[in-house]
């Protein structure tokens, strides 16, 4: 977040780095994310939707821009265009699959997701064979129905290995992300940055761990929320492609993708 914190703030420096007494003229203490009111409150039925800040009317408890507010405020940090990336022959559709690494957060996680997805990789490989049979390129030829549309898919599998990209990087992947898959896990925050109406987040989650972090910030956020609920921590390749090809095709009618 180094380089998120000098694009928001210009500037940024390090308690670790004082080397004597300081006095500070406003101090503002933030509190770990498990213990802010955003995090405790998604047991709670909070029955808002995400609409475009100027339209949300705050008065209504039904209606929030607040999250997409920040993703945009965010994004426009880093001058990043919000553009569908395309060709004039050729839908491009670009499909993010969020990757999980052994990372050091805090010292009680022991380097390990609380939710790790065993066959990552079998799903990743399984991801880009589907893309290559989706993918049927025809230059010139114009939408007209779902399979002529389909025929038009220019699929492309994103290795989301996040923590290995700039920030600036990972908001540009995931603002040109169609749609955005992953284990249960703090990559599918970034769906605060992805594009409301134009992007799907598929969640593979685990009967063990049960967390509506992310339906919850889909919801608030305007976003395209599906959950696919694990026996174990091995995903049926079979059945994740089934998930991708219904959210692909309702895209493709809901006019997201062009």
């Amino acid at each position: 977040m180094d380089d998120g914190w000098q694009a928001m703030f210009s500037g940024m420096n390090f308690a670790r780095h004082l080397t004597g007494p300081v006095c500070f003229d406003h101090l503002i203490f933030a509190p770990l994310g498990y213990d802010t009111p955003l995090f405790r409150g998604q047991d709670l039925e909070v029955p808002c939707t995400g609409n475009l800040p100027m339209d949300a009317d705050m008065d209504s408890e039904h209606r929030t821009g607040r999250l997409r507010e920040f993703g945009e405020m965010f994004t426009a940090s880093f001058n990043l265009s919000k553009d569908t990336v395309s060709t004039k022959d050729i839908t491009i559709v670009k499909v993010l699959f969020v990757r999980q690494e052994e990372y050091v957060a805090y010292p009680q996680h022991l380097k390990r997701p609380e939710f790790h997805l065993r066959n990552e990789e079998e799903v990743f490989e399984a991801l880009m064979t589907w893309a290559t049979i989706r993918s049927r390129p025809h230059a010139g030829q114009q939408k007209l129905s779902l399979e002529e549309s389909r025929g038009k898919l220019n699929i492309t599998i994103t290795n989301g290995l996040l923590s290995h990209m700039s920030m600036q990087e990972q908001l540009q992947i995931v603002q040109e992300s169609a749609i955005i898959i992953g284990a249960h896990g703090a990559g599918l925050s970034h769906l605060l940055f992805a594009r409301p109406g134009k992007t799907a987040i598929l969640e593979l989650t685990s009967p063990d761990f049960q967390c509506p972090d992310f339906q919850k910030l889909a919801q608030w956020n305007g976003i395209q929320y599906h959950a696919m609920e694990l026996e174990d921590s091995v995903a049926d390749c079979s059945e994740v492609m089934y998930y991708i090809d219904f959210i692909l095709n309702d895209l493709i009618w809901k006019e997201a993708i062009p």
